[in-house]
């Protein structure tokens, strides 16, 4: 096994991936635009990539470079949304966002540090905890993002919600123990706990949940024997600054702080598939609708920039085989640069059996194996942890598997909403609701989209043994009309056709999008979380290319009252037939812990695949050689 980082070069195209030299220079022209005040921290930063039509018109030369900064003033609670040319080294907007119409920046680290300060001088809070015979030095804080809710006193502020988990000694997990039936909210710019809701004394759960204690895991198995890949001859895949290729594919990979990893002109045997591809938000309702938890809505991305704490991988654990390394470079909360060592995984997997026949009648006997390529990275945010894998196939296939594990949220209060994983302890439903923006180009700029699913004919002179059905195709012409759900009865998908570009059997070149066709948001559609989250309320959302539409929940979430994002997007009702059009996909898992979930969650897998359909004239991977004997032992 072999493991290689990336070198970090100079710009050479306009979506070359951050470097710590751009980071700075930001930080330079803002510092002398007067921006950077003492207590003034960054809230969010990123790559403001340039509109589709200038990337795909770029022909070579130093493209500019621009990058979207979010300042935060902890001492005033104002905030201002910058973009600033690092190649230009100036400073090309600023606009101070409005709290109660955009809803405010992201919760940061500088402001988690001082939770437990504030908590420990609130009279309520030592009271309550004093009640339940608890001592403060004991209690984590876990604060979170607040949500919007019927108080007008919060309305402007930044606020936020906090939990306490008793921790017995310095390598005990909290999740384990909640004090519930309590909860703090806090005014994060004041640093002051506005009030304590405290409905009563719940038994705080003593069973231990240290999964990672030699004696709790237990003597480990003898039985199981290393597994080795290697490649003697190498990996047959390319990475030049930031451009991929293997096999027909060819695309390029960045990194942002909320996305995470971001796909780029995605294209097989130089034809274009996918102009971007990322996971552009996830929300994670929670069901329980008690006084102290109702409340409980995370947006992982729009709230937290989850990336922004991606694991640095590590060879023969989080990876295996041949693999290529690539760092990712962010900024702090002071705007430094910050760069996360083998932030990003790439390598070849095999996948068992591409194609085979054995003919009867000629004796032919052949078969390919299937591989593929995975690149992806991991990030915990609190106490889950996300692995995002995406996955190139041979025959033209795009996948997307999603992989959630850590440790569940936990309570003390197992009952109708939460299943009871080790004594007193519960662990309350909720889902993972994933939304990724896959902005097609399916041979081309003009695309159209197409519900096809499979349709009963019932038995009559045209079938008249009743062993007939059909495929039914809907053509989807306006953004009202493309806000689909997934019926998996029906075996329902949706068709990305080019109608200028035909295949040699004259039908429009395609890809189709599968959706696993689970629950999407369970929540009320009256509910607080649903008017925020109302992209996670269907499978599919169809939109028309704009760049300014990133982001499925809009561009400030947290405690944004609603109406952002997608709804305010197709409120305009545009046309979609034969255009630039976005995919947004909603697919996640509903989440029923179970006892064998705890004290740290077996992995649990979601995703979506892109397959071509008619894209090709017969099957693309014909052309994979046979393996050869010496690599079949």
């Amino acid at each position: 096994m072999t493991a290689v980082q990336e070198p970090r070069t100079h710009a050479g195209h306009p979506l070359t991936m951050t470097t710590e030299a751009e980071v700075t220079a930001v930080r330079e022209v803002l510092a002398a635009a007067g921006m950077l005040g003492e207590h003034v921290r960054y809230a969010f930063f990123a790559p403001e990539e340039p509109a589709k039509a200038d990337v795909l018109a770029f022909d070579g030369g130093e493209p500019e470079r621009r990058f979207r900064a979010v300042l935060l003033d902890l001492s005033s609670g104002r905030s201002w949304d910058t973009v600033v040319s690092a190649t230009a080294r100036e400073l090309v907007s600023c606009r101070e966002l409005e709290p109660e119409h955009d809803g405010q920046p992201p919760i940061i680290d500088s402001e988690f540090e001082f939770i437990e300060d504030v908590l420990n001088g609130s009279p309520d809070w030592l009271a309550a905890l004093e009640k339940r015979g608890i001592e403060p030095a004991s209690v984590r804080a876990v604060p979170l993002s607040a949500g919007v809710y019927d108080y007008p006193e919060e309305k402007g502020r930044r606020i936020a919600r906090a939990f306490g988990f008793r921790q017995d000694f310095e390598a005990d997990h909290p999740w384990a123990h909640p004090i519930d039936g309590l909860v703090a909210y806090i005014d994060l710019t004041a640093r002051s706990v506005d009030r304590v809701v405290d409905s009563g004394v719940v038994d705080v759960p003593q069973a231990g949940g240290n999964f990672d204690d030699p004696s709790v895991q237990g003597e480990h198995m003898t039985s199981l024997k290393p597994i080795e890949i290697t490649q003697p001859e190498g990996r047959s895949f390319t990475v030049t600054d930031g451009r991929v290729r293997w096999g027909k594919w060819d695309l390029r990979i960045g990194f942002n702080e909320r996305e995470g990893l971001t796909l780029h002109q995605i294209a097989f045997d130089e034809r274009p598939v996918c102009y971007r591809a990322s996971v552009a938000e996830m929300v994670v309702p929670y069901a329980d609708p008690a006084p102290v938890r109702f409340w409980q809505n995370y947006f992982d991305c729009g709230e937290y920039m989850f990336a922004r704490y991606a694991d640095s991988l590590q060879l023969g654990c989080d990876c295996l085989g041949d693999i290529h390394y690539v760092d990712a470079t962010i900024a702090d909360d002071f705007g430094n640069p910050k760069t996360i060592g083998n932030a990003i995984c790439m390598h070849e997997e095999d996948y068992g059996v591409l194609w085979k026949h054995s003919d009867i009648f000629t004796g032919s006997r052949e078969v390919r194996r299937q591989r593929r390529l995975v690149i992806s990275f991991f990030t915990p945010i609190g106490n889950y942890d996300y692995g995002f894998y995406w996955y190139l196939y041979l025959d033209g296939t795009i996948e997307l598997e999603c992989k959630a594990t850590g440790i569940v949220f936990t309570s003390g209060t197992p009952g109708e909403y939460a299943t009871e994983i080790a004594p007193g302890l519960g662990a309350p439903y909720h889902q993972h609701l994933f939304s990724a923006r896959l902005d097609m180009t399916v041979d081309g700029l003009t695309n159209a989209v197409e519900e096809v699913e499979a349709a009963r004919v019932p038995m009559g002179e045209a079938n008249p043994y009743g062993n007939a059905f059909a495929r039914r195709s809907t053509r989807l012409t306006r953004e009202s009309e493309a806000q689909r759900d997934a019926a998996p009865g029906t075996g329902r998908v949706w068709h990305v056709v080019n109608p200028e570009k035909r295949n040699a059997l004259g039908q429009p070149v395609g890809y189709v999008l599968h959706p696993l066709g689970q629950p999407t948001l369970l929540a009320d559609e009256a509910s607080s979380i649903h008017a925020r989250a109302t992209f996670a309320s269907k499978a599919l959302w169809v939109t028309r290319y704009d760049p300014a539409e990133r982001y499925s929940a809009g561009d400030f979430v947290n405690q944004n009252p609603g109406g952002a994002g997608l709804p305010s997007y197709v409120a305009a009702d545009r046309d979609i037939d034969g255009e630039d059009v976005v995919l947004w996909h909603t697919f996640g898992l509903t989440h029923f812990p179970r006892p064998e979930d705890w004290p740290v969650m077996p992995v649990d897998y979601t995703g979506f695949t892109l397959k071509p359909a008619g894209f090709f004239d017969r099957n693309p991977a014909l052309d994979v050689p046979p393996t050869t004997a010496k690599h079949c032992h």
